[in-house]
């Protein structure tokens, strides 16, 4: 199966700033793209290119006095192996003492996932009674996608898991962010990831195109997808950046005052 991706993203700009961004598809993907991305930015300014922490690859704009706007383009097609997300019930919980030590920052409190909070006592009590390894993540998902209530009108960039919970509602960060909260509280890896994925394989949906956010939990010695939004397999998910919570891993980040003036995502599926 081969997938077209792409945005079209224009911002306001008021003063000279720097922007930084996860506008590339994720390294551990690149193998799969049919044709380079055609990523250009408007007007033409210098890019800086870098890895993070995290291994994914971010872009550096620094944008000069006199740029009154930008507009990001990118444009490729990816070969994806047609299949829905992989689901390996048996795909056991880790120990503490057994995971390695690089994998202990995502059982740790981030920006947007705290666990000092009455999450953990609930987590153990809503949680702790249920087969550990996979039936628990999945468990998680079932009552994160019960409990909370889909809707792009009520999104908020600075809600955190505990207000995700107690306010019952927001788009599909907020999911990712209350079932990666309670995955860690329940002594589980979990990272959040923000990538493209289309309505491939399902009825259209009622919404415009958008990124996406969903989450990985370490079990069975690897990192397995799971979807607290949409809580089924999916078709031609592609990951762009993965870390502890969305503010690792931002389309754009800019440093100052800007306006989103234009926004529009492709992910379709090309005719054979």
């Amino acid at each position: 199966m081969r997938i077209r991706l792409g945005y079209d993203i224009e911002m306001a700009l008021n003063a000279p700033t720097t922007l930084l961004g996860a506008l590339h598809v994720h390294p551990s993907r690149a193998e799969d793209l049919q044709t380079p991305e055609a990523f250009r930015i408007e007007p033409p300014l210098p890019l800086k290119h870098y890895h993070d922490a995290f291994g994914n690859l971010f872009t550096r704009i620094d944008i000069p006095a006199g740029t009154g706007s930008i507009r990001l383009h990118n444009n490729t097609v990816i070969e994806d192996s047609g299949q829905p997300d992989l689901v390996l019930p048996q795909a056991r919980q880790h120990a503490l003492h057994e995971l390695p030590s690089d994998l202990f920052r995502f059982l740790l409190p981030s920006r947007y996932c705290e666990l000092d909070s009455g999450l953990l006592a609930f987590a153990w009590n809503r949680f702790g009674t249920t087969p550990e390894g996979w039936p628990r993540v999945q468990a998680i998902c079932d009552y994160v996608h019960q409990h909370l209530r889909f809707d792009y009108q009520q999104a908020r960039a600075n809600r955190t898991a505990l207000q995700t919970w107690r306010e019952g509602v927001g788009v599909c960060r907020d999911f990712a962010h209350l079932a990666v909260t309670l995955c860690r509280c329940m002594n589980i890896p979990a990272r959040y990831v923000t990538g493209y994925l289309g309505d491939i394989g399902i009825p259209p949906v009622p919404y415009p195109m958008d990124f996406s956010a969903w989450f990985e939990a370490y079990l069975g010695e690897r990192w397995h997808t799971f979807d607290a939004r949409h809580n089924t397999p999916r078709i031609g998910r592609v990951p762009m950046a993965r870390g502890l919570d969305a503010a690792d891993v931002p389309i754009t980040m800019v440093f100052g005052w800007s306006r989103l003036d234009r926004f529009k995502v492709v992910t379709d599926e090309l005719t054979p």
